[in-house]
C-alpha cells in the first residue's frame, strides 16, 4: 500500500501545482487513498520531497532525481563539516566557512541546480549567494540551517 500510495503522490506532484500537505491530501483522497495529514508528512519526508519555486512564482513539492539525492548527500558531507553561519539580506546569502573551504561548499551549492539561485561567488571563507527576491534568499537561508545547526 505505502509502495502504491509513494507512487501516486510522485505522480501528482508531476501532473499538479500542489504547494500544501492539504492539497496533496486532497489529491490522494480523489485517487481513493484514505490517508491522515500525518501520513503525507512522513510520506514527504521519506520522498525527499521539496518545494521549489516554479516559473509562475509560486513554490511547489518537487520529487529529487536519483542524481539530486547523491548530490545532496555529498553536500550534506561538505556542509555539515565546513559551514560556520549563514545569513540573508535584502535577495542574498552570505556563508561563512572554515578557512579555505568556502570554494568547495560554494562548488557543491551550484552542483544543486537551485532554480531560486541566479548566482554565486565564493573567496576563502565566504560565500555569497545573489537569489532571485528577498522571499527565496530567506527560505534558501532558512533551509540551509537546518544542516548546519
Amino acid at each position: 500500500m505505502k509502495i502504491n500510495r509513494h507512487t501516486k503522490i510522485v505522480e501528482l506532484i508531476n501532473k499538479f501545482p500542489i504547494t500544501t500537505q492539504d492539497e496533496l491530501l486532497e489529491y490522494l483522497r480523489k485517487e481513493g487513498f484514505d490517508v491522515t495529514q500525518s501520513t503525507v508528512s512522513r510520506d514527504i519526508k521519506k520522498l525527499r520531497l521539496t518545494k521549489s519555486l516554479d516559473n509562475n512564482g509560486k513554490y511547489r513539492y518537487q520529487a529529487p532525481s536519483q542524481k539530486a539525492i547523491n548530490t545532496k548527500n555529498g553536500f550534506l558531507n561538505i556542509v555539515d563539516s565546513s559551514v560556520i553561519s549563514a545569513d540573508f539580506a535584502m535577495n542574498m546569502v552570505v556563508v561563512k566557512t572554515y578557512a579555505g573551504m568556502a570554494q568547495a561548499v560554494c562548488a557543491a551549492f551550484d552542483s544543486m541546480e537551485n532554480e531560486s539561485v541566479v548566482g554565486t561567488i565564493a573567496g576563502d571563507d565566504t560565500i555569497f549567494i545573489v537569489c532571485k527576491n528577498e522571499e527565496s534568499a530567506k527560505a534558501y537561508t532558512q533551509e540551509f540551517l537546518k544542516y548546519v545547526m
